[in-house]
């Protein structure tokens, strides 16, 4: 066997966390049920991963069979990527034709393999009609890197896909162009929409986060979710508090809904504007250039920390539609100007 097979095999398997290692090796379904049990899994790392390589050795393992664990491990670990979104449109008036995931397939391999001479293309078939796509991309003259690979998740029928950020942006053109065709489409377009949070991101995209993150009692109050908080209160200000509460509660519910929020972790906002004043001879205000800003809100769970602040007492209710608009506009990055 080719030793760049054999090196990519070993790379593959040694990046799996022991945790998780027989999930991803049976969900990958290459070594079969008797070939596993011979392996003690107790071994440590580096022993065990020798072992699984003789193993995939005696198999004559294939670098697509290999780019398939890789999918699997991907999806298992599909945070640990930063993911972006496209959108495609058909032109006005175009047929909605039956969706062919064979021929998607063969299309999209096709405009690559013609556009480039060295590019390793490798499918695996997922839930909800979505199939996952890594593409490890060469030149004329070198052999596809399979270390630094691109991912992307494809919804039959949806006009949008999901591809892990990449610092080889000179081949983004290529893929949108593979990804249109095969697709039906006649254009692409990148969203100002990215996430760690793939899920998070197509529930948003599809409209699915109010039904896809239900997971408590709705009748429960969001002013008994929020921080937990008692504080002894002079009896004469509780009406005028809960009222305020209850103001607060409505506004709420009416910005965020009264269900879990998707898993975003960071909002960034760029403000271009021209200083005013109304003093004569301003310095600032005769500047040509406009001032530039930049501010980012950062959070494990940016949509659920911004619906807390007013419950909380941190912000007036109710919040910018800056803030509260990131759902429904689909974007996290937003850019500010003059009207």
């Amino acid at each position: 066997m080719d030793e760049t097979v054999v090196e990519f095999i070993k790379r593959t398997i040694s990046k799996i966390p022991m945790t998780k290692m027989m999930t991803v090796l049976q969900a990958w379904n290459f070594l079969s049920e008797n070939q596993l049990q011979t392996v003690n899994f107790r071994k440590r790392k580096e022993s065990l991963v020798h072992d699984l390589v003789l193993l995939c050795q005696e198999k004559h393992a294939s670098v697509n069979d290999v780019a398939l664990l890789d999918i699997i491990y991907t999806q298992f670990h599909r945070h640990q990527k930063v993911w972006d979104v496209f959108q495609m449109t058909k032109e006005p008036g175009d047929d909605i034709d039956a969706f062919d995931m064979k021929h998607f397939k063969r299309s999209f391999k096709k405009i690559l393999q013609r556009a480039l001479k060295n590019v390793s293309v490798t499918f695996r078939d997922a839930e909800e009609s979505a199939v996952w796509i890594r593409i490890a991309w060469g030149t004329q003259w070198r052999k596809p890197n399979q270390y630094k690979p691109t991912y992307v998740v494809y919804y039959s029928q949806a006009p949008y896909a999901f591809v892990s950020s990449s610092r080889l942006r000179s081949s983004l053109p290529l893929l949108g162009q593979a990804l249109t065709i095969a697709s039906k489409h006649h254009r692409i377009v990148k969203m100002d929409f990215r996430s760690r949070y793939l899920d998070s991101l197509k529930a948003i995209v599809f409209k699915q986060y109010d039904q896809t993150f239900e997971t408590h009692n709705t009748t429960t109050s969001l002013q008994e979710r929020s921080l937990g908080l008692h504080i002894n209160m002079d009896s004469r200000i509780i009406d005028e508090n809960r009222i305020e509460k209850d103001r607060i509660q409505r506004v709420t519910q009416e910005s965020f809904g009264d269900y879990p929020q998707p898993r975003l972790e960071f909002a960034q906002y760029k403000l271009e504007t021209k200083f005013k004043s109304d003093l004569n001879g301003d310095i600032l205000a005769e500047r040509k250039e406009p001032l530039r800003c930049l501010v980012k809100f950062s959070s494990p769970n940016l949509l659920e920390a911004l619906k807390s602040l007013a419950p909380a007492g941190i912000a007036d209710a109710p919040l910018s539609p800056l803030l509260t608009c990131i759902p429904k506009k689909r974007m996290n990055y937003f850019k500010i100007k003059d009207k």
